[in-house]
């Protein structure tokens, strides 16, 4: 595996910072997979899975999204998505397979994106504007249902009102994500809801870069952007032609332990999508592609994968 980095400059004038992971010399290349990785993380955590897929024959690209990683720079910027906010994040990530589109190696490639948790909400919203540009969308830990979403719009809208869009969401923080953890009780650290490999979870916590907690705007924009993008006028503008891969963990908390998962996918299948599958992975917690049973993950992921170019 071949591995580099670069930056390119997104709609709004913003530096994206990119991984790509290549094929090794000489090795045929027959696909591309963009990832869009999570929220409070970025994209190195996803170096195992390239290794999977470039192994097989797929470069692999992969942003820190705007407020994360390499592109915030600076941990007093992290959860701060900039210009246009969470639409503007979703289009900074069209600008990158626009950017892959227009790289001659990559010419006539098949390109599927791949989309983990937030990025699989931003993935949703990808494919009703782009959906006809990609080859096919894979959506991990994702979900169609939150229960509190009007509450956590009024709520976000009044705490933005008074402090400021850049603020820290420590109240929000602690009323929406730290009860994630709760399922798992006695747990031994506060993301112990990921995964149930406990180094990736030491990993995770030891790294500066991972569990931050977001910015009081990000969750107005989020609760406003799910709001727009779930209702059915929106979904229908999927592609009826374009395969999805869904995949969750049995144990996600995110996605109400399957059932809110389970829920876009029913969904998705009433929209008459064509090609459209599932797979809910016994005992599996949050992050699949991290879990202890990843190996069996990566390969159904890479099956799919190889069973649409």
């Amino acid at each position: 595996m071949q591995a580099s980095t670069f930056t390119y400059e997104d709609h709004a004038g913003v530096e994206i910072f990119v991984r790509k992971w290549d094929v090794d010399p000489g090795k045929e290349r027959k696909g591309i997979v963009q990832i869009a990785h999570g929220l409070a993380e970025h994209s190195a955590r996803y170096e195992h899975v390239a290794k999977t897929l470039t192994d097989d024959g797929f470069a692999v690209y992969a942003d820190d999204h705007r407020g994360h990683g390499k592109t915030a720079g600076d941990l007093d910027k992290s959860g701060i998505l900039g210009p246009g906010g969470w639409d503007g994040t979703v289009k900074a990530i069209r600008n990158l397979t626009e950017y892959i589109r227009n790289d001659m190696e990559n010419e006539d490639l098949p390109l599927f994106l791949l989309g983990h948790s937030w990025g699989s909400y931003m993935s949703q919203q990808y494919i009703q504007k782009w959906g006809n540009t990609i080859d096919g969308v894979i959506l991990s830990g994702t979900n169609g249902k939150q229960p509190m979403l009007g509450i956590l719009k009024i709520l976000s809208k009044m705490i933005v009102f008074f402090k400021g869009t850049e603020s820290k969401a420590t109240f929000i923080d602690k009323l929406a994500m730290k009860p994630m953890n709760d399922p798992f009780k006695p747990s031994r650290t506060p993301f112990d809801w990921l995964t149930r490999d406990e180094d990736v979870v030491d990993e995770y916590v030891e790294d500066p870069w991972c569990g931050f907690v977001m910015s009081n705007g990000f969750f107005k924009e989020m609760a406003i952007a799910l709001g727009k993008m779930w209702k059915k006028e929106n979904e229908e503008k999927i592609p009826k032609d374009l395969p999805i891969y869904m995949f969750s963990g049995e144990k996600d908390p995110t996605n109400n332990m399957a059932e809110g998962f389970m829920e876009l996918y029913h969904r998705y299948e009433d929209l008459g999508i064509e090609d459209l599958s599932y797979k809910i992975y016994d005992g599996a917690r949050h992050e699949t592609l991290n879990e202890t049973n990843r190996d069996e993950v990566k390969q159904d992921f890479l099956d799919w994968l190889n069973n649409h170019i």
